[in-house]
């Protein structure tokens, strides 16, 4: 499993999908600023990285979350990881809109999905976890057995698990923040103190740098 972990956060790190750059901070969507910034569909533009986090996902599936019935991404981030490693595991594929169509039938979940199947959800990345639990509550609603959750990537806030409890849904990252900044470290892509400057971030994001 270290591997995995080590394997996937050097792949994020080589592609450029994660940056970490402590001294121009980025400004999320949230309003929160970060040092790190994270986009894993620069994951796909690289075919032997788009291939070994598929096989990673396919590993981890196996491994918590075996013979499901469909796998399902999250929209939009994920729908080419998922569709990917249902391809891999030959097994349907639906993905699921962060809002219903205005038109049509409305649909949340696109694809076929029949009620009591068990899926496993994948994510590309999970920070307070409020999306990703919104797609679960979407299969759920479409009759879905969701079995648990795959994602690339997580920060590991407190909130993100307290989330994920209360759902009662189980979640499994190919890697993670701790990982990744211990790796970025002996890799040299950043030195001691960017290092505390990351820890601390984590801590309290919400008020870093206020």
């Amino acid at each position: 499993m270290a591997d995995i972990k080590r394997d996937v956060a050097g792949y994020l790190l080589q592609s450029k999908a994660i940056i970490l750059d402590p001294a121009k901070p980025f400004t999320w969507a949230s309003g929160w600023l970060s040092p790190i910034y994270c986009d894993n569909r620069i994951t796909l533009s690289y075919t032997e990285i788009r291939n070994a986090i598929k096989e990673a996902f396919i590993k981890r599936i196996k491994g918590f979350f075996p013979e499901p019935d469909v796998i399902a991404g999250v929209a939009t981030g994920a729908i080419a990881q998922g569709a990917l490693v249902a391809d891999g595991m030959n097994l349907p594929f639906v993905y699921v809109r962060s809002s219903a169509k205005d038109h049509g039938r409305k649909n949340m979940v696109e694809g076929r999905l029949a009620p009591g199947q068990k899926v496993v959800v994948v994510e590309d990345l999970v920070s307070t976890g409020g999306s990703s639990l919104k797609a679960v509550e979407s299969l759920r609603e479409a009759g879905a057995r969701v079995t648990g959750m795959v994602a690339i990537f997580s920060y590991g806030f407190q909130v993100a698990v307290d989330n994920f409890s209360r759902a009662g849904v189980e979640l499994v990252t190919l890697t993670d923040y701790g990982t990744l900044v211990d790796l970025a470290l002996e890799t040299g892509e950043i030195d001691q103190g960017q290092l505390e400057m990351l820890r601390e971030w984590r801590k309290d994001p919400a008020s870093w740098m206020r």
